[in-house]
């Protein structure tokens, strides 16, 4: 078993949701408001709003590195769905511009489900 850990934009939740759905992928934790930002600088967004007066963006400018809203969903799955898995993210998620996302593979040793106590793949 496979534990991803996706970082997505807010605007791609639901077309990623609906695209796991198309591959039989049902079961997943998301995270609310969760901040990040990647090694870039400044986020490009950001910049024009402040080159355009804007002084919501303005003030993200200051203070050091802005940290953007985000989404985390936690998707476990059998191994045999992880490439899967991964290229339906990716596809959905893809822009070209920086701040489309990460994705963490984690191993899964085990999994219960708590109402029976059952255990293995069969509970994911």
């Amino acid at each position: 078993m496979k534990d991803i850990m996706i970082m997505i934009r807010m605007n791609k939740v639901n077309e990623t949701k609906k695209a796991l759905e198309n591959i039989g992928i049902n079961s997943y934790t998301a995270t609310g408001n969760v901040l990040g930002r990647g090694k870039g600088l400044v986020d490009k967004r950001i910049l024009n709003g402040a080159n355009h007066q804007q002084e919501e963006a303005i003030a993200l400018l200051g203070g050091g590195p802005p940290l953007i809203p985000k989404r985390l969903l936690t998707i476990v799955v059998p191994d045999d769905k992880k490439d899967e898995v991964i290229e339906t993210i990716i596809k959905v998620n893809q822009t070209g511009v920086c701040g489309d996302g990460k994705i963490f593979v984690l191993p899964m040793t085990e999994a219960y489900k708590v109402r029976t106590g059952e255990s293995g793949e069969s509970e994911l």
